[in-house]
């Protein structure tokens, strides 16, 4: 995100966007939401965000049943009916862009931002292929099989 950042500027707000679950898993004891809460707080905190610079939401809801809230889509749009015009978003629970983040977010949510009267929308890669990651993953592997 820094090295996108120091090559594109930053967003007014960062947005990020997690993938949403029905809210009767959490009510039954799924962690999910705690720990995305917790994961935002912590990637807020190691790029020096201060409240009020980044937001959170879930996106890749369906179905009649209530998923966890704010959704990605109408926050973004409302952000953009507010006056926002440069938007960043990031979806730290992907190790890898798929479906959900260059469809969902890169297109979808894009369009529904620039048709509020947001005008610039950056969506942030995920992790891929960075090198960084490849070595964190393969790590976290090998301690997988000493375990």
């Amino acid at each position: 995100m820094r090295r996108q950042w120091a090559a594109h500027g930053r967003g007014e707000l960062l947005v990020m966007s997690f993938h949403g679950i029905p809210k009767r898993s959490v009510e039954r004891g799924d962690p999910y939401e705690g720990q995305c809460h917790e994961t935002a707080k912590r990637l807020a905190a190691a790029l020096d965000l201060r409240e009020g610079d980044w937001k959170l939401t879930f996106q890749s809801r369906f179905g009649a049943a209530e998923w966890l809230q704010p959704y990605t889509q109408p926050t973004i749009e409302e952000l953009a009916r507010k006056g926002l015009k440069r938007v960043d978003v990031v979806c730290p629970g992907f190790v890898s862009d798929c479906l959900e983040t260059l469809e969902e977010i890169g297109m979808e949510v894009r369009h529904a931002f620039l048709d509020a009267g947001g005008a610039e929308f950056r969506a942030l890669p995920c992790l891929n292929e960075e090198p960084e990651w490849i070595a964190a993953l393969a790590e976290i592997a090998e301690q997988a099989l000493k375990a």
